[in-house]
């Protein structure tokens, strides 16, 4: 196992879009660790200077060397790893996110978010991110604490999908918008390409489940993750796990869709960890488990299913996702 570093510059970060056939910019084992840098905003988010925070050196270069694609997110990668191939798991280990600036932003546009007939108006704030105390000052004067994950992280889609837009989650990840993703957490991805490439952007310093007004408070983040490659399993969504609870991921243009494709997932995993029959997870899901709307200003709209590991039957309490085969 190695350690790796992959910094934000113009020749690591693509501007909005997934491609399975961008060619890596670093290559790793399974198994090894990278500290990946993270950039967000396009030119029009950058704060007014008269605000006083700064602005990387790495992401005024990033804007001007790149053109802008479908999507607005900044995505750095991919990173290949060796011997991953179509049908196979890629496990992503975030170990810990770290902030990159002092600032944070949010934005409403027009014919945006859930709400579009009632905010028909731009508006974009910048507020400051204390890393010390990892707290915010919002403009009408209230403290957050900031709780921060990464929006925009997965692996390449399929060859024949060509080039996607940033904005979609997707079967191969892309923008979850997955508050639940903070350091801690295991996510679980299918292969679609050889090496996997794995990228990741879209650094949220605080989001609430649904972003229902377009963004979170935006920032740059920087990460740390352990890779590692899973040949004896399969999936055809993403999956996740925490400390303490299991997480399944539905997508869907229709928010009811969504809900389905999250809650058949979470059957499924609960069959392969517990031995359940699939009638009997459904109740178990109905009892135990909890639907939450991820957002709902993606087009592809986001509901994932979240059962805490403690209320399986004890034989599967212990297991972690990546010892099941997967579906």
């Amino acid at each position: 196992m190695a350690d790796h570093t992959l910094e934000a510059s113009p020749r690591t970060v693509r501007w909005g879009y997934w491609d399975g056939s961008l060619p890596p910019v670093l290559n790793v084992a399974s198994g090894d660790r990278i500290v990946i840098d993270t950039l967000s905003g396009e030119p029009p988010d950058l704060p007014d200077p008269a605000l006083g925070f700064t602005v990387l050196d790495n992401h005024r270069a990033v804007l001007q060397g790149n053109v802008g694609g479908p999507g607005p997110h900044l995505l750095t990668g991919p990173v290949a790893v060796e011997g991953a191939e179509p049908g196979d798991v890629l496990e992503v280990e975030i170990e810990a996110i770290d902030y990159l600036q002092d600032w944070g932003w949010n934005l409403q546009l027009p014919l945006h978010g859930t709400l579009p007939e009632d905010f028909p108006d731009t508006r974009r704030l910048h507020v400051p991110i204390d890393a010390a105390t990892g707290t915010t000052v919002m403009p009408w004067g209230q403290r957050l604490k900031l709780s921060p994950f990464f929006g925009n992280i997965g692996v390449a889609p399929p060859l024949a999908h060509g080039r996607l837009s940033s904005v979609e989650p997707r079967a191969f990840g892309g923008n979850m918008d997955n508050k639940e993703l903070g350091a801690g957490s295991r996510i679980y991805f299918p292969v679609f390409v050889p090496g996997a490439l794995f990228s990741v952007g879209d650094g949220h310093a605080l989001q609430g489940d649904g972003e229902v007004c377009l963004t979170a408070i935006e920032t740059a983040l920087r990460g740390t993750f352990r890779l590692t490659l899973h040949k004896d399993r399969s999936l055809t969504l993403p999956r996740a796990e925490t400390a303490s609870d299991w997480i399944t991921m539905g997508f869907d243009t229709s928010l009811d869709n969504a809900a389905k494709h999250a809650l058949r997932q979470m059957i499924v995993l609960i069959e392969e960890l517990s031995g359940l029959s699939r009638q009997d997870a459904y109740t178990l899901c109905s009892i135990a488990a909890d639907l939450r709307i991820t957002q709902t200003v993606d087009r592809e709209k986001g509901v994932h299913c979240v059962l805490a590991k403690s209320r399986l039957p004890q034989r599967a309490a212990g297991r972690r996702m990546g010892e099941v085969s997967g579906g």
